[in-house]
């Protein structure tokens, strides 16, 4: 398969079906000024209240702490992040201050999945692959990346140039294609949610 036989039922921008996540990556390094392009899209994305609650803890291939980030990941993970040019950790605020204390913020981890989406049409539209992992330690990453209590870790991000799926192992090179996605009717109704529905 391939991103051009990922065909739209409605006409939406193409980026849209291009984009998706490869699991090979390739040798090149990205610099700060890129991938702070990739965070100045994530900066304008959708945001209740404008609390922006979004936060990106990032490093290259080469800093001193890539081995922090990269230890945090599962082996069935790392065996291709570690190829990545960045990992980048999106991280969101729970609360928010207010004059009679901190309350919970409702929605932001809806919100820090807008700015990721943003990042990752960004990476798309600059040459770069993005891929997000939900498959790190949890317990261990706030600890390890100093990340406060009244924030969550959503997921780590490598980033880096598209690479030559036959250098992966032969058990992930069978999935390294782009996939479908379900039909509009499958997920969109009109009215009442479905009685039916899975």
């Amino acid at each position: 398969m391939t991103a051009v036989e990922r065909r739209a039922d409605h006409d939406i921008d193409p980026a849209l079906t291009a984009r998706w996540s490869r699991r090979a990556f390739g040798e090149a390094t990205i610099s700060p000024s890129e991938l702070s392009r990739l965070f100045e899209a994530a900066r304008w994305a959708p945001s209740a209240r404008n609390l922006q609650p979004w936060r990106f803890l990032y490093v290259l291939r080469d800093d001193q702490a890539w081995p922090l980030f990269l230890d945090l990941i599962y082996e069935r993970n790392r065996i291709w992040a570690q190829h990545s040019a960045a990992l980048v950790a999106i991280i969101s605020k729970r609360t928010v201050d207010e004059e009679a204390g901190p309350r919970p913020n409702s929605t932001h981890a809806f919100d820090a999945g807008a700015a990721w989406a943003h990042l990752a049409l960004q990476a798309h539209r600059d040459g770069w692959n993005t891929r997000a992992m939900g498959g790190f330690d949890r317990e261990r990453a706030p600890g390890v990346l100093h990340v406060p209590n009244d924030h969550e870790i959503h997921a780590l991000i490598a980033v880096g140039a598209p690479g030559d799926d036959q250098l992966l192992p032969d058990h992930l090179k069978a999935l390294e294609r782009p996939t479908q996605r379900k039909p509009v009717a499958a997920f969109a109704h009109h009215g009442l949610f479905p009685r039916n529905i899975e």
